[in-house]
């Protein structure tokens, strides 16, 4: 019997892919930069669809990363509001309300489970042996960059080589982001989620780059779903920073916290002021530098990559995609040295959201303001102030809409 399945359908033996039984309830753990925002995406945008053919997103949004943070014990992004146990207890309600009926949930946080015992309430909690626990991997070198500029948005104020030196060759490799290896270890991610789970319980799909909607056609196969109902949604807002938009944030957050300024402030008028409207209406074009990874890095990465391939395809796990390429070298990934500029309307547009931003939260002056004029006063104190301002007025806006 002929079976049409495509590359992403099958084992790593060739055998075709059954779908998942019918109460499963599929956990996607990420980790980060794996697919996981445009997955999240389609099936958000999906769910009434998938709702009929038997298959529930029981999350109220996108990603219920505040949830997730929660049950994985982890902070939010700087300045964000700490999310609480109630969040993930009233994603829990959503999910038991799911019934006998599949379900799927998707977050990249999870693959931040700092240990065997977190990992276990998880399960337990998300329905113990009805919980499949899906793993999606990249190679190093991809990840990287665009792991070191979402670092870079949330604060970070070390140069790209600086940092790849630190996570690759300099012991215990914990800073300045000890999340990193616990996330991007990924043979011992696989390992701590097998251990609780079980191996038969765990599916890793290896992401092929070149094939675009390939883990789209996974998720359906798992889920059985018709193809093609999981489609590609449009977000520049999850686009990757180029290297001159994120130098230009680099050196914002050393004048941040040079002027020690308070978190709340980062969140409001640079992570979702600045950053959000700069990539929400600028579009890098051919001329943008990307970044890029040298070719020692690359070379390094790839070492780990197979040493990890090696240990995952032995744990007795589901493996679709092809393992080896964890550890393939992409001549065109080695770095290319060239000047970062950023444009005059990139610049703008990101001035212009933070004080959008900063328009949203309007303060009143003070009376040691209106003793000495803007020309008499230093602009570090200049930034000291009215961060602390908007800070007090968001923080009084807070409160009103708590009551």
């Amino acid at each position: 019997m002929e079976t049409d399945c495509t590359r992403d359908e099958l084992r790593a033996d060739g055998a075709a892919v059954a779908p998942l039984p019918t109460g499963t309830r599929l956990l996607h753990i990420g980790p980060h930069k794996t697919g996981t925002t445009s997955i999240q995406g389609a099936l958000f945008a999906a769910k009434d669809e998938m709702a009929r053919h038997g298959v529930e997103w029981p999350a109220a949004t996108r990603h219920p990363m505040e949830a997730v943070l929660a049950a994985c014990a982890r902070t939010g992004m700087l300045g964000d509001t700490a999310p609480t146990e109630r969040h993930w207890q009233r994603l829990l309600e959503q999910v038991r309300a799911t019934g006998r009926r599949t379900s799927v949930l998707s977050s990249e946080f999870f693959a931040d489970a700092p240990d065997d015992e977190t990992v276990a309430r998880v399960v337990e909690q998300l329905g113990g042996d009805r919980v499949h626990v899906l793993v999606t991997l990249r190679p190093l070198a991809r990840i990287m960059p665009s792991q070191w500029q979402q670092y870079v948005q949330n604060g970070l104020r070390m140069g790209y080589e600086d940092w790849l030196a630190h996570m690759l060759s300099k012991p215990p490799y914990e800073k300045p982001n000890p999340s990193f290896w616990r996330r991007h270890r990924h043979d011992r991610l696989v390992e701590r989620w097998a251990r609780v789970a079980g191996a038969e319980r765990v599916t890793v799909v290896v992401v092929d780059d070149r094939d675009r909607e390939g883990l789209m056609r996974t998720f359906e196969t798992l889920l059985g779903l018709p193809k093609g109902l999981l489609r590609p949604v449009p977000d520049a807002a999850n686009r990757s920073l180029t290297l001159a938009e994120t130098e230009m944030l680099r050196n914002l957050n050393k004048e941040f916290r040079a002027n020690e300024l308070p978190a709340e402030l980062y969140s409001q008028l640079v992570r979702n002021g600045a950053v959000m409207h700069m990539k929400n209406t600028c579009t890098p074009g051919s001329g943008d530098v990307k970044i890029c990874t040298p070719r020692w890095a690359v070379e390094a990465a790839a070492e780990i990559g197979a040493e990890m391939a090696e240990r995952v395809g032995g744990m007795g796990v589901r493996v679709l995609g092809d393992l080896r390429l964890l550890s393939a070298v992409d001549a065109t990934e080695a770095a290319v040295v060239a000047e970062p500029r950023i444009a005059p309307e990139v610049a703008a547009q990101a001035l212009y959201g933070a004080l959008a931003a900063a328009a949203a939260a309007p303060v009143r002056h003070t009376a040691a303001a209106k003793s000495r004029t803007v020309h008499q006063t230093s602009s570090g104190e200049l930034v000291r102030v009215l961060g602390h301002r908007c800070l007090k007025r968001l923080r009084l806006r807070l409160r009103l809409r708590l009551r």
